[in-house]
């Protein structure tokens, strides 16, 4: 049988209404005047205006082909004025829509990364229509996550409440709001499909939290609001086969919007986030039976960082962290979703599962530390690596990046097109560990080593958790 494309669609709105087990079975005709006007609007009206519609503008580069413009017939009488810029390349302007959330009065406005990434120029049009052009405070790869502000010109504007998103039920009613298609806002319904969602593969920090959505492009970044008009979540994404709504919708939950709010305006633009200094992966059902667990739960610690919150707080390898703060964890995602959404100076408490029973640690909240220095540095001369931008890989660099562990070694940033270490295949995310039999900790051992070289280099790297060893000749 030919197997179903499967794509992500980023967007969401709602539609679907929910019968429960109460009146599932007690189908009655609306009997009074009152029955029959039940509505959202009063919900709408107060919520409304605090969602607003973004417009992007972005200037792509397209690099044109062979023209018959390109042939030296035809060069003998056009010259070069079908040149369309340097190098046969064109311009054109890309535009494209989404949706954003006020939540601060002043004019501070959540949205979806995805939304802004890599736009010239940003427009928000409020409910009542009024534009204004907007800036972008911060913007997070890892949640999909976007501040922006705007100059309401001291007017207080309409912004949505934070709900605690950890109170939110499977069956609970929603509304959602955006502009899906561009036509114009827009406001449907739906429920709760499920929770703390990790394994949907949008981002490495999400937790988020399932509807029954009709989903569109155009609602991403909008608002997901409970019944008392507050917003439990920014609605991010869906699932489906063939590009349309199948019913599976995904917003990220209010707490990490409110998290990644708090930590851009603490760092004044620069994210900061907590950090555990603590890696492990989820326990399953042979694991859980060894360690005496009644059942697969939590997250078995393999890796702690030397000197990281979690060692100090005396965590690890071989516990299980099963809760953080009560809330129950049952993988790595999970944990690292609980820890994110915490504030930066606080403290968390871990339900610990050690040698067969239940003990708690209680772990001060730190940002990474940027140790050692970043030293940025682009390699040159006659070598393998001759090229590639690389860094120092400390506790922070590897949070910006969204690695799963942190080891001493030099990191590459980036690979230049046509570059030596292109052709050799290096990629960014690359960790260089060995450079013939000599540790690499630092930017400055790499370019040591490097041209030390001698007719050959043996490079040792790590890509994806593996590591991969290649011999080079002069």
């Amino acid at each position: 049988m030919r197997k179903a494309a499967i794509s992500w669609i980023l967007a969401v709105s709602f539609s679907v209404a929910v019968a429960a087990d109460g009146f599932a079975q007690d189908r009655r005709i609306p009997e009074t005047r009152e029955q029959m006007q039940l509505s959202f609007a009063p919900l709408v009206k107060k919520a409304a205006p605090a969602v607003v519609n973004i417009y992007t503008r972005k200037t792509v580069r397209v690099r044109r082909g062979p023209t018959l413009f390109d042939d030296p017939f035809f060069k003998r009488f056009f010259g070069d004025s079908f040149k369309f810029g340097p190098e046969g390349e064109s311009r054109r302007e890309q535009n494209s829509l989404g949706s954003g959330v006020i939540v601060d009065p002043k004019g501070a406005i959540v949205t979806n990364r995805h939304v802004i990434e890599g736009a010239d120029e940003i427009t928000v049009v409020l409910a009542d229509r009024r534009e204004f052009p907007a800036s972008i405070v911060g913007a997070d790869e890892r949640t999909d996550l976007a501040i922006l502000k705007i100059d309401a010109k001291g007017e207080s504007l309409r912004a949505l409440e934070f709900k605690d998103s950890d109170e939110v039920e499977v069956g609970d009613l929603v509304l959602a709001i955006g502009n899906p298609f561009g036509v114009g806002q827009t406001v449907t319904s739906g429920i709760v499909s499920a929770v703390a969602r990790t394994r949907v593969g949008i981002s490495d920090l999400g937790s988020f939290i399932q509807t029954d959505a009709a989903i569109n492009p155009g609602n991403s970044g909008g608002a997901l609001i409970s019944m008392d008009g507050r917003l439990v979540g920014v609605n991010t994404a869906i699932f489906s086969r063939s590009g349309g709504s199948h019913g599976i919708g995904f917003a990220i939950p209010s707490n990490l919007v409110r998290a990644v709010l708090a930590g851009f305006l603490q760092g004044e633009g620069k994210l900061v986030r907590p950090w555990l200094g603590a890696w492990g992966t989820a326990v399953g059902s042979d694991v859980a039976k060894a360690l005496g667990l009644d059942r697969p739960v939590g997250v078995v610690v393999e890796t702690v960082y030397p000197g990281g919150p979690a060692a100090q707080a005396g965590l690890v390898p071989g516990d299980v962290v099963l809760a953080v703060n009560g809330r129950e964890v049952d993988d790595s995602r999970g944990l690292n979703y609980r820890i994110a959404t915490l504030p930066v100076g606080q403290r968390a408490t871990l339900k610990v599962w050690r040698k067969k029973r239940t003990v708690e640690i209680a772990v001060a909240l730190r940002p990474p530390p940027e140790t050692p220095p970043r030293d940025v540095t682009q390699l040159g001369g006659n070598q393998p690596l001759a090229g590639a931008v690389v860094a120092n890989l400390s506790p922070a660099l590897a949070e910006e990046l969204g690695m799963d562990r942190v080891r001493p070694g030099v990191v590459v940033l980036e690979v230049p097109r046509g570059s030596i270490a292109g052709r050799f295949g290096l990629r960014p995310g690359d960790v260089v560990l060995e450079v013939n039999g000599s540790k690499i900790a630092t930017v400055a051992s790499l370019a040591k080593a490097l041209d030390g070289g001698g007719a050959r280099w043996a490079i040792a790297i790590e890509r994806g958790g593996r590591v991969l060893s290649m011999v080079i000749d002069r």
